[in-house]
């Protein structure tokens, strides 16, 4: 057996039951099982209707106009296949770990920990994102009553320095600072009103570090309190939500949605980042797996009916904004506030301001949730320090991975930029889904070992199984002759072409994936299913360009230097079970 192979030996998914089963039964304490189905679908809820829905949303109108629902459509259609393979996954391996552990038991130990390192830059970089905008949405409600915080203590550092050099240029070139934009405007204020400590200005986030270690508080002292705060949370917000739909339905002018698609497939298209941000939260649910009463069961329902109820709320939404106002004055940052204050229900948006309030705190929530789970797990697979897996005696809640999350989230809330997290946390989010689907693929049969551990393994929700022999290659020669054009585009490496080299790099990479995945699937009789849900997410992820792929790589990078110099010599599967090692890949 080759060095090599070493690195891509599976961990069997009875040794990861077995595993789980010994960590509960120690005497530090245990995850306090707290979840039924109803609030697994809350959580999911929680964590797709948020910053999407109140603020991402507007972006991606003004780009695709009405055509915006099909968009939600397209993604719920590429998360329901990706959900689905989730939903095995977490049904066959119930224990905390999300895609990390998925992905250890099908591909191997080097996989899960770039897939586990993945997460936590997707998580850590999707708190911020939301802190900051719940900082956003905290600020201006507060305005709305007329309590006004000094814009230092409100905005980052770097953007205020940005803004306020900007506004420098403007005013020098003739422009008075009241005829700048309001951000200019803030942004000049904050610099110029900071206290200093030499040349040092004190600028900095304080309401996203303030929702943080709340939230942070919350998440700490048990799975009970976070889940009655988050139902809470979520009822608020689908009540104003469903108001919003019904309400505004009775504004709809039939005559914005002409034309349906202002700036084609390609302006939709544009709003994939936007829109997939939003919906990246129902894997979250997954961490939450040794918190769950009955996890083979009730994990999947969560996620299939959270992603379904988020589907149609979200296109309704879409087609009542965009029946509401034309779709080109829709690129703010407030845009459910906006409709209604631009047809004079000004109360109206106050009540929407609370929502979105209310909305990103449970996004945060869940979030935060989530992260420490997933240290929990490969600290308990040796490839994090111990005290990642240390489990609160009284609160039953990973305590020292919590705190640690806090901090890596607040810290960075104070004073980090919110310029294109966004897309960064988004391709993180799809990198998990694509080895997910992929997973699925190379799971091994459920040993007998395995079956006879659960009594459910009969019930337990399974991918349908649809053969992909043909009809997968099918799809892939029919899209080459249809974009044989663009394919041939590809190819070309002359100065005159509109796309350099590095931005064609990610959609060669999907041609190429696209092409193998099609031949194995008519030698392998692969599933259908997690085979589009692996070609949908790879395909979004192209989408996301090449400086994004270029942020990724490196975060990666980064993280094969630890897994290298650490994580791999402290390795429990490699120390504890040598018969796993030495034993061919198919034996698993």
């Amino acid at each position: 057996m080759s060095r090599l192979s070493i690195y891509f030996r599976r961990k069997p998914v009875d040794i990861i039951l077995q595993e789980a089963q010994s960590e509960t039964a120690k005497e530090q304490g245990h995850l306090k099982r707290e979840l039924n189905v109803g609030d697994l679908t809350a959580m999911g809820i929680a964590a797709v209707i948020g910053a999407g829905i109140f603020s991402t949303i507007g972006e991606a109108a003004y780009h695709g106009g009405p055509g915006i629902a099909l968009l939600f459509v397209i993604t719920a259609i590429t998360c329901g296949f990706s959900a689905m393979c989730y939903a095995e996954f977490a049904a066959r391996i119930p224990v905390s770990g999300s895609a990390y552990t998925y992905a250890y038991a099908s591909f191997g130990e080097l996989i899960a920990w770039i897939i586990g390192w993945d997460l936590l830059m997707e998580y850590a970089i999707g708190n911020i994102a939301v802190s900051i905008s719940w900082s956003g949405y905290f600020t201006n409600l507060l305005a709305g009553f007329h309590i006004q915080l000094p814009d230092y203590f409100t905005m980052d550092f770097l953007s205020a320095y940005r803004g306020y050099h900007e506004a420098l240029h403007q005013l020098s070139a003739g422009a008075s600072l009241q005829n700048l934009p309001a951000q200019l405007q803030q942004a000049y204020h904050a610099w110029i009103d900071a206290p200093a400590i030499g040349p040092l200005k004190l600028i900095a986030d304080i309401p996203a570090l303030a929702i943080v270690v709340f939230i942070t508080y919350l998440v700490y002292i048990g799975i009970k309190e976070t889940k009655q705060a988050t139902n809470l949370m979520v009822a608020l917000k689908l009540a104003v939500i469903i108001g919003v739909i019904v309400l505004g339905f009775f504004y709809v002018q039939p005559a914005n949605w002409s034309p349906f698609l202002p700036n084609g497939l390609g302006g939709v298209m544009k709003g994939v980042s936007a829109v997939f941000f939003a919906y990246i939260g129902f894997d979250a649910i997954s961490t939450t797996a040794e918190e769950c009463r009955n996890p083979q069961r009730d994990l999947p329902r969560g996620m299939i009916l959270a992603l379904l109820i988020c589907t149609v709320l979200y296109i309704l939404v879409a087609l009542v904004l965009t029946g509401m106002v034309p779709f080109q004055e829709l690129n703010v940052n407030d845009p459910l506030a906006f409709v209604f204050q631009r047809i004079g229900l000004n109360h109206i948006s106050y009540i929407i301001s609370i929502s979105a309030v209310i909305a990103t705190a449970s996004v945060l929530l869940v979030f935060q949730m989530g992260q420490p789970r997933i240290w929990m797990s490969m600290s308990r697979d040796g490839l994090l320090p111990p005290a990642f897996a240390r489990i609160h005696p009284r609160f039953g809640t990973p305590s020292f991975s919590t705190i640690v999350t806090g901090i890596v989230v607040a810290v960075p809330a104070l004073f980090m930029n919110l310029q294109e997290v966004t897309d960064l946390t988004s391709i993180g989010t799809l990198f998990a889904f694509v080895l997910v689907c992929g997973g699925i693929l190379l799971l091994p049969e459920p040993s007998m070992q395995e079956n006879n551990s659960s009594a459910a393994s009969a019930k337990r929700f399974k991918v349908p199984y649809i053969n992909g022999k043909y009809i997968v290659p099918v799809l892939f020669l029919t899209g080459v002759v249809i974009f044989r054009n663009a394919l041939l585009g590809l190819c070309k490496f002359d100065d005159l072409h509109p796309m350099s080299i590095g931005e064609r790099l990610p959609y060669m990479l999907f041609v190429l994936a696209a092409c193998v995945i099609a031949v194995f699937t008519y030698l392998k009789n692969w599933s259908l299913i997690p085979v589009l849900g692996f070609s949908s997410c790879l395909y979004l992820m192209t989408e996301l360009g090449y400086t994004n792929w270029l942020r990724f790589l490196i975060w990666l990078v980064i993280g094969l230097i630890v897994y290298f110099t650490y994580s791999h010599k402290h390795s429990k599967l490699h120390r504890d079970n040598p018969a796993v090692v030495h034993h061919p890949a198919s034996s698993d």
